[in-house]
């Protein structure tokens, strides 16, 4: 028997503006609770393996490269196309010691937290 990924979880310190982030980026539902967090739910018609992502207010900053990160695929259009719509919500561009000839583009959310968009299915 396994076990399979039902939920991200990720620390953040403004939820307005992370719930904002990661829902356009995602096509997420937002449902801010009544605790400061907030959990992103996947749309209805979304097929039953996609996780639903909890943001979490904390107080303490990030302070490292993080070490479990999330790897996007765009749903339709180019990698660029795709980079440059994260962008205009609010991500951008890290250096995190890459050399240009991976399969991927590195960048961070609002709130500095890595994430890369895969330039092929990972299949």
């Amino acid at each position: 028997m396994a076990s399979w990924i039902a939920q991200l979880t990720i620390d953040v310190h403004d939820i307005d503006s992370m719930s904002r982030f990661w829902s356009e980026a995602l096509g997420m539902i937002v449902d801010a609770g009544d605790d400061g967090a907030c959990m992103l739910y996947p749309p209805q018609d979304a097929p039953k393996w996609r996780q639903t992502i909890w943001l979490q207010p904390v107080e303490e900053p990030k302070r490292d490269k993080l070490r479990l990160h999330l790897d996007l695929r765009p749903e339709e259009g180019g990698v660029e196309r795709e980079v440059d719509r994260l962008i205009g919500l609010g991500a951008a561009r890290a250096d995190v010691g890459q050399t240009g000839e991976e399969g991927f583009t590195v960048l961070v959310d609002p709130e500095g937290n890595e994430f890369c968009v895969l330039h092929v299915d990972p299949r």
